[in-house]
């Protein structure tokens, strides 16, 4: 008898023991589910998506990173106007402005072990430069342009040359792409026809960020563990994070009203707004993002929209408050409205178009087209849930200018890839810079000599004076002529059409805090608690 109430009581406890093990794990993992994943694990590579980034984010360093501040509503936001260390440990800029020195915290470590140098520095940089496409764009947009900007001190000491003065610089090195690679791993996993490993990287990593990527299934889910040797900052609370990509979003918000899920950052913004009305179970966080924007983008190298008459038309087509509406259920800021004559230099600003069927259509006429014309419109899948309603919306309100245009729906891991090709007439998309300055994304978006996001293939050289201009005006009243001439020479060309600027809505348990919102709009899991 005393034998088996001996070895209840053992089995009892252990039984307790295993339940209070496994709720502390349950504690350190968190659970999020998104609409879809990163398509690749390595930003440098063509065609990588917006997840992407986030892998970057976590599983990579940057030499700095950017301070902190709080907003009036309580949500913790990066502060643009403070860079803090994170691989570096201190800089120091030249007093004539040649250039930044910066030093290396001598206990960095990769995920191998293996230390952290300046050579990695140097060789990431380079490989940024060298892929081409949007990394290259993207060293470029700070003017880090040339490898022979780049200079090994001692393993721990590396130096930046300005080749001019640039105020995004900095900021620039503090950016996703600018992460820094085990050069050592990389190289062993290079071919002569692949000498930056691009391929291997697609579905490795050789980083030394917080996290490591235990596995990694495109399209299904991205697992991270802690790396408990990292010391570029605090060490995160969570020691697992599970990132699953569930596409229906009534899936995903049935997942964390029961609790099976923590988070999730990818839901309609009607779903989004009656969590944040129901404060019971769940909060949403929410921040409007920076210097970003929906458009309806119009390929000014494809007829008929080489004629600015045509894209004026589109643009007085457009149903802005069904789309308001239908889509987006009041969560953002209306860009549609004001005046085409920019009054100050916010970007984004209301323009001058709005519904007026009529006007497209006299317009339409003068064009050379009173009986419309054929097209597609085309928009990504992976945000369907915005953009399919205002798509269909679109082709309603284009049928009664004469315009039939048919619906192109395309797989969001192939969306990038399709932007690129710049052979889509017609278009409903999103894009947003990440340094919050109005050249900076004129820059990025209606440069001739940008061959990235510039998907509207459009080049004026009025336009890229106007941006240069702004990037190095020497005075703020020239730097404010120059940027409100963007925005009216854009407003006017109207080669993409400004609708809403959007926010970032992220639902999440009750227990959840520490959510900061990054100008990459993905998830910085470091800093994320579960209580």
């Amino acid at each position: 008898m005393r034998t088996r109430i001996f070895t209840a009581l053992v089995t009892a406890a252990l039984l307790t023991a295993g339940a209070a093990v496994a709720q502390d794990a349950r504690k350190e993992t968190l659970v999020v589910a998104n609409e879809f994943g990163p398509n690749m694990l390595d930003i440098h590579g063509v065609g990588a998506n917006r997840p992407a980034y986030g892998v970057a984010w976590i599983a990579y360093d940057r030499l700095m990173s950017h301070g902190k501040k709080t907003l009036p509503n309580g949500v913790t936001t990066y502060d643009y106007t403070k860079l803090e260390p994170e691989l570096a440990e201190r800089w120091e800029v030249a007093k004539d402005g040649s250039g930044v020195t910066f030093y290396l915290r001598k206990t960095a470590k990769f995920h191998d072990g293996s230390p952290v140098t300046a050579n990695d520095v140097k060789w990431s940089f380079e490989r940024a430069l060298a892929m081409g496409g949007f990394p290259q764009f993207q060293m470029k947009a700070g003017s880090l342009e040339k490898n022979e900007q780049f200079e090994v001190v001692n393993d721990h000491t590396f130096r930046v040359k300005f080749l001019r003065p640039d105020k995004m610089t900095m900021p620039n090195m503090a950016v996703p792409v600018a992460s820094i690679y085990n050069s050592t791993l990389a190289k062993k996993n290079a071919t002569a026809d692949d000498p930056w490993a691009a391929t291997w990287l697609k579905n490795n990593t050789a980083g030394g960020g917080a996290y490591k990527v235990e596995s990694f299934k495109p399209g299904q889910e991205i697992v991270y563990t802690r790396f408990d040797d990292w010391k570029n900052g605090p060490l995160p609370k969570l020691k697992r994070i599970i990132q699953r990509d569930v596409p229906s979003a009534g899936n995903r918000r049935a997942l964390l009203l029961r609790g099976d899920i923590d988070m999730t950052y990818d839901m309609p913004p009607k779903d989004f707004g009656e969590l944040a009305a129901d404060t019971g179970k769940l909060k949403v966080a929410s921040v409007p993002i920076e210097n970003a924007l929906f458009y309806l983008g119009m390929n000014v190298t494809k007829p008929p929209f080489d004629k600015v008459k045509v894209r004026q038309a589109l643009a007085y087509a457009v149903p802005y408050d069904k789309m308001w509406d239908a889509a987006m259920y009041g969560r953002g800021v209306k860009l549609y409205g004001g005046s085409n004559e920019p009054k100050t230099i916010a970007w984004p600003q209301a323009h001058g178009y709005k519904n007026d069927i009529a006007r497209a259509k006299q317009l339409l006429a003068e064009a050379g087209f009173p009986n419309g014309f054929e097209t597609t419109l085309s928009f990504d899948l992976g945000g369907a849930t915005i953009s399919e309603p205002m798509a269909i919306l679109m082709q309603e309100s284009l049928a009664q200018i004469g315009i039939k245009a048919q619906i192109n729906k395309v797989p969001g891991a192939n969306w990038r890839a399709a932007l690129l090709k710049k052979d889509m007439p017609l278009m409903l998309n999103r894009f947003g810079g990440w340094l919050n300055y109005p050249e900076y994304f004129f820059y990025w978006c209606y440069h001739g000599q940008n061959a990235v996001f510039n998907t509207m293939s459009y080049q004026d050289p009025e336009m890229d004076k106007f941006i240069t201009n702004a990037r190095f005006a020497e005075s703020k009243a020239i730097y404010d002529d120059q940027v409100k001439a963007m925005i009216r020479k854009a407003n006017n060309d109207v080669p993409r059409v400004p609708l809403f600027q959007p926010t970032q809505d992220v639902a999440m348990q009750k227990n959840i805090s520490g959510f900061t919102y990054w100008f990459h709009l993905q998830p910085d899991y470091r800093q994320l608690v579960k209580n």
